[in-house]
């Protein structure tokens, strides 16, 4: 199949327009426009001069978490935990009383509140509006912590009801993604739309499951608009070595779309849920969650290089961060720190030196600027630091840890560059980084060339001269996966 991207100005290029050929999946020419003459079967559609660059990838993402969020009672921006109970009562109220299936509630920020969060909160709003039974789940805006009632607790098999944070958490967050699971389909259809809207031609999957598995089901129904990055688990890294998987293989049966990925590894918890691992103790003299010893650390790093598997490791606090790429140079293994939310000084240029990625979530930085002048008093200079990292040679790929934040690259990108996205002066500028940096950052390749991937996007505006307002919204024209059109707005 050939199609014809006509009369198109490239994002950083050359000032006039081209012509952009694609040849079965691939770029076959770049022309200056109207130089190339496509034969009668090619599909060719008229641009009129608009901005087309790479595709863009979201390089974390929980996708089908993701997916089922979008229909999910949101409680995030709740000043109190009775805040949050009457957006729960407001969701119960317009369901028929009797449903068992669990109510889910997402993006609360605990950390901002000064009062207990309860299961007694929870158990009330459920017996007052009819729904006694039914079990409630929310989840943290990190998703390191989740809120229950009391039925909650009980058909999850939690410590507790009220507030469970990190492994106990994420073991309540994987049982009702599988009550889910019956409307996986048709929720990720939907998801998959919503992101070629936006422009994203790669996703990282980061759920909690086999991936490799969980897409190559997915990819022959369908479900086949962008590719994927398959990443796995430890309690699946045996199961995709026994398979002969190792990361960058294409999986089997996805026609190319879908490669195994890396391991994700969490190594401590999170900003909001106060269990970040951080050199410097905080207020009740603790200094957060280590998942792992060090001695664990680098044997599991050690074992998944040896199996063929680059390491996506997760460190928030800077002392994880610090032990991560400790762990990282004393086994060779290569991969990126997820998040690295703050880093000490002494370890910015040690991402370069060791081959190590920084793979960050811009829009973390506007969603929790207050809780980390809370939480991280006196450190802020080093959070969020992605002008020092990029300075120092890291190599920085955003992505938006869906759904603590939403699955949209333009938001990471604006995050990136304007440090705020509202009429709030921007948080720590001196971390800003220009808007080149910020879209290389996204971007699925370095470039529109020949023989490249027909991966790209077309927008009604240059991204180099938006302000902060237009690049969050920017209206995309155009979504190209594979050679395929994903997303047509012309």
């Amino acid at each position: 199949m050939t199609l014809v991207l006509r009369s198109v100005r490239l994002v950083g290029g050359q000032d006039g327009p081209v012509d952009v050929v694609l040849e079965d999946g691939r770029i076959a020419r770049v022309v200056p426009a109207g130089a190339d003459i496509a034969g009668a079967s090619a599909e060719v559609l008229d641009l009129d001069g608009r901005w087309a660059m790479p595709g863009l990838a979201d390089n974390h993402a929980h996708f089908t978490t993701w997916a089922h969020h979008l229909a999910r009672a949101d409680v995030s921006g709740t000043p109190e935990p009775e805040a949050a109970v009457e957006r729960v009562r407001q969701g119960l109220a317009a369901q028929a009383p009797g449903e068992t299936l669990t109510f889910v509630g997402r993006g609360f920020q605990d950390a901002l509140w000064t009062r207990e969060a309860t299961a007694r909160m929870l158990d009330d709003v459920a017996k007052e509006t009819g729904h006694t039974d039914r079990p409630i789940v929310l989840y943290a805006h990190d998703l390191h912590t989740v809120w229950l009632s009391s039925a909650a607790a009980a058909r999850f098999g939690a410590p507790r009801a009220g507030l469970v944070r990190e492994a106990a958490a994420f073991a309540v967050e994987k049982l009702v993604d599988a009550e889910a699971a019956g409307s996986d389909d048709a929720v990720v259809a939907g998801a998959l739309q919503a992101a070629a809207a936006r422009g994203v031609t790669r996703v990282s999957d980061m759920q909690m499951a086999d991936n490799p598995l969980v897409w190559a089901s997915r990819v022959p129904r369908g479900l086949d608009s962008v590719r994927v990055i398959a990443n796995v688990y430890l309690e699946h890294l045996g199961i995709a070595a026994a398979r002969g998987q190792r990361t960058g293989d294409a999986v089997p049966g996805t026609d190319g779309l879908v490669t195994v990925g890396s391991l994700k590894l969490i190594s401590d918890g999170a900003l909001n849920s106060g269990t970040a691992l951080c050199h410097d103790a905080d207020r009740d003299g603790g200094h957060g969650h280590a998942e792992y010893t060090e001695s664990e650390l680098r044997a599991i790093l050690s074992d998944a290089h040896a199996n063929g598997f680059t390491i996506a490791l997760h460190a928030i606090g800077d002392l994880a961060v610090t032990r991560a790429l400790d762990a990282f140079e004393a086994t060779g293994a290569g991969g990126t720190i997820e998040h690295a939310q703050m880093v000490a000084d002494a370890d910015l240029p040690r991402f370069a030196a060791l081959g190590i990625g920084a793979a960050v979530h811009p829009e973390h930085l506007l969603d929790d600027r207050d809780v980390t002048d809370r939480l991280w008093a006196g450190r802020t200079r080093r959070a969020f630091a992605y002008r020092a990292l990029a300075e120092a040679g890291a190599r920085l790929t955003f992505g938006s840890d869906a759904p603590v934040a939403p699955l949209d690259p333009w938001l990471a990108i604006a995050a990136a560059v304007f440090r705020t996205r509202d009429d709030r002066e921007p948080w720590e500028p001196s971390n800003a980084v220009d808007v080149q940096t910020a879209l290389a950052a996204s971007w699925t390749a370095p470039g529109l060339a020949e023989g490249g991937a027909a991966d790209l996007v077309v927008m009604d505006a240059d991204p180099l001269a938006a302000g902060m307002v237009a690049m969050r919204q920017m209206p995309v024209a155009l979504t190209v996966c594979a050679g395929r059109v994903t997303h047509q707005a012309l």
